[in-house]
């Protein structure tokens, strides 16, 4: 192969198709078959010029990120099929033509075995999208669509407040703020609006990214020297999502660049929608100006799952796996011992799901609850997390805004009061701790003090909507 290939200014796109198979066949060896599959295989050897080979990606963002982390795997890998190559150019391609070159990457010689730094010159390096050129959207998952998301109480009205943004186009909530922890659904409800306007108005400008991307794409402005560019690509979509806004706290410059963006997408009216880990007014590290303003429109907060929520994901994504896998043969009693013992988090909850699948097709076993317990023990080891009386009663002051020493003084205002039979509750309920143990722990109460506050807060869960759901995400947050 390396004897009768020869660099030529004529090469056929069927040579160059050869070389490129070699290159992709020896990438797989030496990155792998995922990473060349990922980011190898889109690319394409379109032309051998003397000593310069030019490869073409189909996307700015692919084509700076192909340089960067692979161009001198791809060099090596070029010439020792093609001795006589001594640079390479990733550049953008439309079609069949080349629209901007990203970068040359120069050759290693014998001499010198690692490629001297780029010397500073007139070498043309475009951001990753050409002036006047639409910003493309991070890839949207095809499975986060509105038709797969379960909706139950702790995320309705985000649910609902993700389809008044995909279904209407007049902004009536700008912005809207989706907060709460990992693996509630922030980003699939991002990307299941994605979709619909896709489907329902595919002239709609819409921008899809993380904040991290976010920061990249200026970064890369600040350091090519085209920030007017990337303003007025920024400024001229329809609809803009930030996933994990928290990303940008404590980095000045593109908080700065995102509170211009967002004043001038909502002077024109354009939707805004952006996910968090937590309310804008805990995030540390945000510009107070940008909290405000992440506060103006609707603020919802997604609640950690509560059973029956979690029980229904676990179904529907059950049924599109069995409806794959005819052979397989589940127990429904699994689905409700999982949604019992995996209350942290939507994504390992169906991460056990897949695993047992798994097991049951490579073994050919029924999902049993024998079979669960035994195929994943280190999940529910790691689920049966130990929770002490002071971890009751730091979160319960949190939630509260109470201090330590309120909780177990002798205070007896209902403001502390209730907190305090909150507290004696959830103890109750996650500890092994006797009553009087857990009198103890709250200033020395007698264990009939326990009891009665046992009894109180059962009594009003059934009256107080309220308190039900606060004891119901403290109980989440403890078990997470």
């Amino acid at each position: 192969m390396r004897d009768g290939l020869q660099v030529t200014k004529d090469q056929t796109p069927k040579d160059l198709g050869r070389v490129w198979e070699a290159v992709l066949a020896s990438s797989s060896q030496n990155l792998g078959r995922d990473c060349v599959e990922q980011w190898i295989r889109p690319v394409k050897l379109k032309a051998v010029e003397s000593d310069l080979a030019i490869v073409a990606a189909p996307t700015h963002f692919m084509a700076d990120w192909i340089e960067r982390n692979y161009g001198l795997h791809l060099l090596r890998s070029l010439q020792a099929l093609m001795p006589g190559i001594r640079r390479i150019d990733v550049i953008v391609a439309t079609g069949d033509m080349p629209t901007a070159t990203v970068t040359a990457m120069p050759a290693a010689t014998p001499a010198q075995p690692e490629p001297q730094a780029r010397q500073p010159g007139p070498v043309a390096v475009p951001l990753p999208a050409a002036p006047g050129e639409a910003l493309e959207s991070a890839p949207l998952d095809p499975r986060f669509t509105f038709d797969r998301f379960v909706v139950g109480k702790p995320n309705e009205l985000a649910h609902a407040a993700a389809r008044r943004v995909a279904e209407t186009c007049d902004a009536s909530f700008n912005p809207v703020f989706l907060y709460g922890g990992v693996g509630l659904g922030k980003t699939h409800l991002m990307h299941a609006i994605g979709h619909h306007l896709a489907e329902t108005r595919p002239s709609a400008r819409v921008l899809y990214l993380s904040a991290e991307q976010f920061m990249y794409r200026f970064v890369q402005a600040l350091r090519f020297r085209d920030t007017m560019t990337f303003k007025q690509q920024f400024r001229s979509v329809d609809v803009l999502m930030v996933d994990d806004v928290q990303f940008i706290c404590g980095k000045d410059s593109t908080q700065e660049e995102f509170f211009h963006t967002f004043n001038a997408l909502i002077d024109q009216k354009k939707q805004i929608v952006i996910s968090g880990d937590r309310s804008p007014d805990l995030m540390d590290g945000m510009e107070d100006r940008i909290k405000s303003r992440l506060q103006w429109g609707l603020v919802v907060d997604i609640h950690p799952t509560n059973y029956e929520l979690r029980l229904g994901i676990l179904q529907t994504k059950a049924d599109a796996m069995l409806a794959g896998a005819p052979d397989v043969v589940l127990d429904p009693k699994v689905l409700e011992f999982l949604a019992h013992r995996i209350s942290s988090n939507v994504r390992v909850l169906e991460g056990a799901l897949t695993r047992l699948f798994a097991f049951a097709q490579l073994v050919g076993r029924r999902i049993d609850l024998d079979m669960t317990q035994e195929c994943l023990s280190d999940l529910l080891r790691s689920a049966e997390r130990k929770v002490s009386i002071d971890d009751i009663k730091r979160k319960v002051c949190d939630h509260y805004r109470l201090r330590m020493s309120d909780i177990v003084s002798a205070r007896r205002a209902r403001a502390v009061a209730r907190p305090r039979q909150v507290a004696m509750f959830l103890a109750k309920q996650l500890t092994t701790k006797s009553l009087p143990e857990i009198g103890r722990g709250f200033g020395g109460r007698d264990h009939t003090t326990v009891i009665h506050a046992v009894k109180k807060i059962e009594e009003l869960k059934a009256t107080d909507p309220q308190l039900a759901e606060d004891i119901e995400l403290l109980r989440r947050m403890l078990e997470a």
